[in-house]
């Protein structure tokens, strides 16, 4: 008994003088450490939303860098003049000029330029060193090819599907189900090879042209 007594009195003394645990300082210490917890993940989740809006910003400026032209591509060339004229141009963009064209061009010559929306059109040079009055439509009528001339055998084939086209553009050859489109070629008052849509007979089939 004298023993628990001694016992008794020392943990009654340390407790007093505070060296004992403290059950409150403990649950403030907890509640401390919760509050800490909680503002840093707030904090994270603040970092995280602004990441996020970082990201979307710069895919979405990467895909209008990328979209913007490739849609544009696909818009055809504003016509020049009035009735949808337009001004032919090469391969570098710039205007043909008949005069220059023809001099750099053999009789028989048949050579792309830029047309009607866009559209690669044969411009076609006659023995006299003159241009034909309409141009012929590259792309081919069975799947969409571009169709090169064949000097060596006098007509266009095309590499696709083996269909071919007699020099003014009629097919001699299928799957290809119509000739190549027309275009009116002219020339403007300044010199320059001009194309207008062709919309009446073809005059190889004697019928209404199909691409109007």
């Amino acid at each position: 008994m004298k023993i628990l007594s001694i016992v008794y009195i020392i943990l009654s003394t340390a407790t007093a003088f505070g060296f004992a645990p403290s059950l409150k300082s403990a649950s403030n210490r907890v509640g401390t450490s919760l509050n800490m917890a909680a503002d840093q993940l707030y904090i994270d989740q603040n970092r995280r939303n602004v990441m996020n809006l970082i990201l979307v910003g710069s895919a979405g400026v990467t895909v209008a860098g990328l979209g913007v032209p490739y849609l544009y591509f696909f818009m055809p060339p504003t016509p020049s003049g009035a009735g949808g004229k337009i001004i032919a141009k090469d391969a570098l963009g710039m205007e043909v000029k008949l005069k220059d064209y023809v001099e750099s061009k053999l009789p028989g010559d048949r050579s792309l330029v830029q047309g009607l929306k866009g559209d690669a059109t044969y411009l076609i040079v006659k023995d006299d060193k003159t241009l034909e009055d309409f141009g012929l439509n590259a792309i081919c009528t069975h799947l969409g090819c571009v169709v090169p001339w064949s000097a060596p055998n006098n007509k266009f084939i095309c590499p696709c599907h083996g269909s071919q086209y007699d020099p003014n553009g009629a097919v001699v050859r299928g799957p290809a189900p119509l000739p190549l489109a027309l275009a009116h070629r002219e020339t403007s008052e300044d010199g320059k090879v001009v194309f207008s849509p062709w919309t009446e007979t073809d005059f190889r089939t004697g019928e209404n042209p199909w691409w109007t």
